[in-house]
Order: C-alpha cells, then sequence, then structure tokens
C-alpha cells in the first residue's frame, strides 16, 4: 500500500488514456462523446494496479479469463481489503475520491464503466436529497444482472458504431443510475406512484416532437424537458403510457415511416436510411428486418410481384 508522504494517484476517464499508465495494455474499446459515463473493455494478462483514487464513481465487471476456470485476486477498496473469487459477470463498485487497489492471478477480460457523481445528483433531485447521495464501496464478490444487462448494451453499442444513438444511452445511463440510487447508496430514494402516465396533452406533445425531428439523434433530455419532469419520472411516465420505452418508441417510428416511404417515394433505400437518422444503409436493414421480418429490399420485391 502507499508510503508516508507518498501522493496517491488519481485516474480520471475524462482524459484520454487514463487508464493506460495503470495496466500493462491500452484498452482494446474504449467510448468517447457519451455525456456522464465512460466505458472501457480490456483484455490484460496478471497483472497489479498500484493504489489510485478515481475522479468518477467506477463499475468493474469480470468477463472471462484465459482459461475456463475464473480468475481470483484482492481488491484493496477504502483500506480494506478482501479476496475474490471472481466469477463470470461479477461486479465491484468503487466510488469516486476513495483509496483503491487491486491485483489479478491471471489473464483476464473485464469491463469498467465510469459515471459522473453529478448523473446520480440529476437523476435523483426529486427523489432524494443531492447532498446526501452517498455510494456505498462494493468488492467484486456477487452479480447484478440489471449492471451485467446495461453492460452487455453498452458494449454492443460501441462495438457497433453508436447504431442506438444518444437517446439509447440516456436511457440506459438513466436506468444505471435509477438502480445505484435504489441499491447501493446509503440513502434510499422515496419512490413516487403514476398510476395515469403522461397527460394525453404531454403525450401529444412528446410524440409530435419525435415524429417531427425523426431524422435526428434525439436526446432524453430534450423531450423529458417538452413534459416538464426529471428523465427518470418520464421514462417511468412513458412507458406506462406507451409500453415501450423512448428508444424503441423511436425506433418504430423511424421503421413506419420507412415501410411508408418505400412504398409510396422514389427514394434509394440509402436516402431512406439518411433521412430517418440510421448511420448508414446497413445499419438501417438490420433494424428493419429485426422488427418487420424482411429487408426493405425484400419488402420492395413483395410489392412489385
Amino acid at each position: 500500500m502507499r508510503t508516508q508522504g507518498q501522493t496517491i494517484k488519481v485516474i480520471d476517464y475524462r482524459q484520454e488514456n487514463a487508464s493506460a499508465p495503470f495496466v500493462p495494455k491500452p484498452a482494446v474499446l474504449s467510448s468517447r462523446g457519451w455525456d456522464s459515463i465512460y466505458l472501457e473493455l480490456h483484455q490484460q494478462p496478471k497483472f497489479d494496479v498500484a493504489e489510485h483514487q478515481h475522479t468518477m464513481h467506477v463499475i468493474a465487471s469480470g468477463l472471462s479469463c484465459s482459461s475456463r476456470v475464473c480468475s481470483s485476486g484482492e481488491r484493496w477498496l477504502d483500506g480494506k481489503l478482501t479476496r475474490e473469487t471472481r466469477n463470470l459477470g461479477d461486479i465491484a463498485i468503487i466510488p469516486a475520491g476513495i483509496s483503491h487497489r487491486c491485483n489479478w492471478n491471471t489473464s483476464v477480460q473485464f469491463m469498467i464503466l465510469a459515471i459522473e457523481s453529478a448523473l446520480l445528483k440529476q437523476v435523483g433531485e426529486d427523489l432524494v436529497n443531492p447532498d446526501r447521495i452517498e455510494l456505498i464501496p462494493h468488492f467484486m464478490t456477487g452479480q447484478d444482472v440489471l449492471i451485467q444487462g446495461i453492460f452487455c448494451a453498452l458494449r454492443e453499442e460501441l462495438e457497433s458504431g453508436k447504431i442506438g444513438g444518444d437517446l439509447l444511452i440516456d436511457s440506459l445511463k438513466t436506468t444505471l443510475a435509477i438502480h445505484l440510487l435504489r441499491n447501493y447508496c446509503t440513502t434510499q430514494p422515496k419512490l413516487s406512484s403514476y398510476a395515469d402516465g403522461l397527460s394525453k396533452y404531454t403525450l401529444q406533445q412528446v410524440t409530435e416532437y419525435i415524429n417531427e425531428h425523426l431524422h435526428q439523434d434525439v436526446k432524453l433530455s430534450e423531450i423529458a424537458a417538452i413534459a416538464q419532469m426529471s428523465q427518470y419520472h418520464f421514462l417511468r411516465l412513458f412507458k406506462q403510457s406507451m409500453g415501450v420505452t423512448p428508444h424503441q418508441y423511436i425506433l418504430q417510428c423511424r421503421i413506419d415511416k420507412a415501410k411508408y416511404l418505400l412504398q409510396h417515394s422514389e427514394l434509394s433505400i440509402a436516402d431512406i436510411a439518411a433521412r430517418l437518422g440510421f448511420c448508414d444503409q446497413s445499419h438501417f436493414t438490420r433494424y428493419f428486418k429485426r422488427i418487420v421480418g424482411v429487408t426493405p429490399k425484400q419488402l420492395l420485391q413483395i410489392q412489385s410481384q
């Protein structure tokens, strides 16, 4: 551990390649441009991380090892030492500002998700006093299915080149923040119950805005502002009203509009993809087939028969 007079090192994931000085190899994948969160995927040999602190809250998740036997190692959190077995999918939570150190006894693959402290305060603003939000350190000794799902969704988004867009990232990070507030904070939030969803007028305003901006990367903060409520409450009430998340609704609207344009316009498939905010034709085709059951080209062939 740190000797007397030694300055503790700091990792700030807002800086490029922040983790590079602490691990033997650079991250295999890393995100950029995701507001309030940052993801890294690592494939590392046996190593020991020097004592440090994070400027952001960090969640670490073990993925796999070089052998079929799960890795193990030691972790120090805020001066407390625990030996971890680290089964596949186990997570550790390292709050911002506390001392941390760990080692791995074999080669390993893992992910790191860093979260701005301000995100928890923003999401929890109408649930708990922001000054009382304190994340609890958590050793890598157990799994969390919801956090694992968020890790997988963010990794898929990173590997696929941001197909889902900002709204998907916003939804995932808001869900994660709510989950952390509920399950890993010293003060439990007081959750309000809303049985009726969004009002008819508010829902109309939101859906009209979405349909007018299908060509853009609509942000959760934008449509929550139209509804004049926090992102947390907007997500809950929108799903109560529509039966799907805002991201799922927007994707369905884009596919519905694409079907109309394929049937009633002379636009090419590539032009329709660009007009409806998809990254390119291949990404449009992938989502179209997933929802409709056939590709855009196959739909045109069916129409011409």
